[in-house]
């Protein structure tokens, strides 16, 4: 343990050093950079998918749940797209260095504020190897070192991902250390790494509730949390009814296992009797169990082949990662917003509605992350929010809120020019 701590302390060294060079580095070599690593993913990928297939294999030897099989699972369409978001991210403005809110003083002052990076981003993480490549890309482009712990399921993936991070880091002339990954799976690390406020900024956490709450508890620095969706969909009495149909369907069964997956629908009692036979004979199709309260499980016993459970009281608030969803009558828009104020998460919150006012009181009381009308949560994302991809989804309201892409890993400092002023 101790020559893996001082592994740790050392990385750690380095990081802080490549930190203070990667604050001015130019954007050109930042993109040239993630060019290369964008590249060499593809390139590589025949490393890089046999390694994760090993990792694939012992997860589902070990009995890992099929939602984080699929979070863990690479292929070569997962790749390419990895690959695209990286060079998303170099096409996106370089935050560093913008000077805004300039102003002159009566004195004759100017100030304003330059934006510049935090400096060294610790990332604890569970189950995506994709993540490795996201957080890694926004950090570097943002003039961040990163140091990146994933999960023991993950690490031959994130062992070769890494390999070509860092020879592409080296081959664009990047500061030595920018990208450090600890490859010990020694779970007493995230505790010795979480002491580390004398090097590391922030820490960013991704996984499951029980990580987060952890490192939020220990960390001895800033701690940015989410990722956890508790996400409603509430269709008004007013909703379209093919829309709303869509829209839950997609939300729900698209990809089951992420964040912003849909787990609850709330369904005005007027609209009820039209809208839930056509919406559960949808999610049917793709094998979806509905848990129903009562008034829900009234209106769709009789029909036929549908996947039904009585809802529990579990079963309002969880995040189900799985094709589940629960289902409620509400009587009212009120008791809509009532349910999402007591059982979200802050992450993402949907209204289906064709009544204006609904709409923007939707968007106004609801307290979460990222507000729809008429969308599916399934976009509360990074690269779908024009970030080119995301270090996490924040639930928090400091410092960062939603998808954190570039400017959220920047901070900023005052800037002031003078002409030999003295405060009287």
């Amino acid at each position: 343990m101790k020559n893996a701590v001082d592994d740790l302390n050392t990385k750690g060294r380095a990081a802080k050093l490549a930190s203070r060079r990667l604050a001015y580095v130019s954007t050109d070599i930042k993109n040239k950079a993630l060019s290369y690593i964008a590249e060499d993913i593809l390139l590589r990928k025949d490393e890089i998918l046999a390694a994760n297939e090993r990792d694939y294999k012992t997860a589902k030897f070990s009995g890992m749940s099929a939602a984080m099989l699929d979070r863990l699972m690479l292929n070569e369409s997962r790749l390419e797209g990895i690959a695209a978001d990286t060079k998303a991210v170099a096409a996106l403005p370089d935050p560093v260095g913008d000077v805004y809110e300039m102003r002159t003083m009566p004195n004759g002052l100017q100030i304003g504020k330059k934006r510049v990076p935090i400096g060294v981003i610790g990332a604890i993480y569970e189950s995506r190897p994709n993540v490795t490549v996201d957080i890694a890309s926004l950090c570097l482009k943002s003039g961040n070192a990163i140091i990146l712990r994933g999960g023991k399921e993950t690490i031959n993936s994130n062992t070769a991902i890494v390999k070509v991070i860092q020879g592409a880091c080296k081959r664009a002339g990047m500061p030595a250390g920018c990208v450090q990954f600890i490859d010990d799976t020694d779970r007493a690390l995230v505790d010795e790494m979480l002491k580390m406020n004398d090097v590391i900024d922030l820490i960013i956490p991704r996984g499951g509730s029980g990580l987060i709450r952890s490192v939020a508890a220990k960390a001895t620095m800033p701690v940015v949390t989410g990722g956890i969706g508790v996400c409603h969909t509430y269709i008004d009495k007013s909703a379209d009814v093919k829309m709303a149909v869509d829209i839950v369907y997609n939300a729900k069964v698209q990809r089951p296992t992420v964040c912003n997956a849909l787990d609850t629908v709330l369904v005005h009692a007027d609209i009820a009797e039209t809208y839930l036979p056509e919406m559960a004979a949808e999610l049917s199709k793709a094998g979806v169990e509905l848990h129903c309260d009562e008034a829900s499980l009234t209106i769709l016993k009789s029909t036929q082949g549908l996947k039904l459970i009585n809802a529990e009281k579990s079963d309002w608030g969880r995040e189900f990662l799985a094709l589940i969803a629960a289902i409620k009558v509400v009587n009212s828009l009120d008791e809509a917003l009532e349910h999402i104020e007591k059982y979200g998460s802050g992450h993402s919150e949907a209204i289906i509605t064709e009544d204006y006012q609904n709409a923007m009181r939707f968007l106004n009381e609801v307290d979460a992350a990222a507000v729809y009308v008429n969308a599916s949560t399934r976009f509360t994302d990074g690269s779908q929010f024009g970030l080119g991809a995301e270090v996490g989804i924040s639930t928090q309201k400091m410092h960062a809120r939603g998808p954190m892409g570039l400017k959220e890993l920047t901070t900023y400092k005052w800037i002031v020019f003078g002409t030999g002023q003295v405060r009287p």
